[in-house]
């Protein structure tokens, strides 16, 4: 949303009043200085209009005109835009560790990328918020379960996801179900209990889910939880990777399935074709799915002024003038 807004925009017609208002005092002070002119003796005006200090008069109806016009914005209920972080934030990465992420479409290849990468993501979360760790092939495993220690979250992803682990087949439905048990399983680490889960789901792979649970039924499961399920289709159509015989190996990427798992948890859909590329989706995804930003309504910082306006008239307006305006 944009920094600054209404709920009731419409009610802000009301702000013609106070237009009126101000119209109608510069009318009079124009009636009274002609009628003022009708006197030809002096000593006469004097006695009539005597003189009195004009501006304090001004400044009371002035004050009365932008305390209307802020209790008018107050009525029409302003709102900033602001950023609350969830007491018990959690985000899992659930990364791809199946032997076609080998392939050196990716410079130097795409695991290694994908491991730069995810060192990218946790630079970037705001502190505070608890990473997990799932990688999968031809089955899914926990590699640490969510936690705020960032330090060991790093260590597990360089030592777990390496070239000599890399395994047969792809189970992506697995892995986001892992994930799915992984968040609602957790606990708050500082409270030392089980709080209400507030997580993510992030999924980097580069193929099709050949093994386990499918990816519709993986996705049901994590809307049924209200955990959305962010997916990064990640290497080039042209990768390829060794065969057990020398021969070449093509190894694409579906992004078609990445994007509906993406789609049916209200997840958001990326891509990446370059270890750059790649950097900078964790990079932005790590600023934004930890957050969550609301409308905060501040329609009583307006009320609180057109109060304190109505009060400096009325006191200056007794004190000058021994009357309210």
């Amino acid at each position: 949303m944009n920094d600054f807004g209404f709920l009731s925009p419409a009610r802000l017609a009301l702000l013609v009043l106070p237009m009126a208002l101000g119209l109608g005092y510069l009318l009079l002070q124009a009636r009274r200085r002609r009628y003022a002119l009708r006197f030809t003796t002096l000593d006469l005006l004097d006695q009539v209009a005597p003189d009195r200090p004009g501006w304090r008069r001004h400044l009371t109806a002035l004050g009365l005109l932008v305390a209307v016009m802020a209790a008018t914005i107050a009525f029409a209920r302003p709102v900033i835009a602001g950023e609350t972080y969830e007491s018990v934030q959690l985000v899992v990465l659930a990364i791809d560790t199946s032997v076609s992420m080998e392939a050196d479409d990716v410079s130097p290849s795409r695991v290694e990328a994908a491991r730069k990468a995810a060192g990218v993501f946790l630079d970037t979360v705001p502190e505070g918020a608890a990473i997990g760790v799932v990688g999968f092939d031809g089955m899914a495993r926990q590699l640490i379960a969510p936690t705020t220690n960032l330090e060991a979250v790093r260590r597990i992803i360089d030592s777990a996801i390496v070239r000599s682990k890399l395994g047969e087949g792809t189970a992506i439905g697995e892995a986001v179900f892992l994930g799915i048990d992984a968040i609602e399983t957790s606990v708050d680490p500082d409270a030392g209990t089980q709080g209400e889960a507030v997580g993510t789901i992030v999924v980097l792979s580069d193929g099709d889910s050949t093994s386990g649970r499918s990816n519709d039924d993986a996705a049901t499961a994590a809307r049924r939880a209200g955990i959305p399920v962010h997916t990064i289709a990640f290497g080039a159509k042209s990768g390829t990777i060794s065969g057990p015989f020398g021969q070449r190996i093509e190894v694409p990427v579906n992004k078609a399935a990445l994007e509906k798992i993406a789609r049916q948890t209200d997840g958001r859909s990326l891509s990446a074709a370059t270890a750059e590329q790649l950097s900078q989706v964790y990079e932005d995804l790590g600023r934004t799915v930890t957050v969550e930003t609301e409308s905060i309504e501040v329609g009583d910082w307006f009320a609180g002024a057109a109060l304190l306006l109505l009060g400096l008239a009325g006191l200056g307006s007794l004190a000058w003038f021994g009357r309210l305006p």
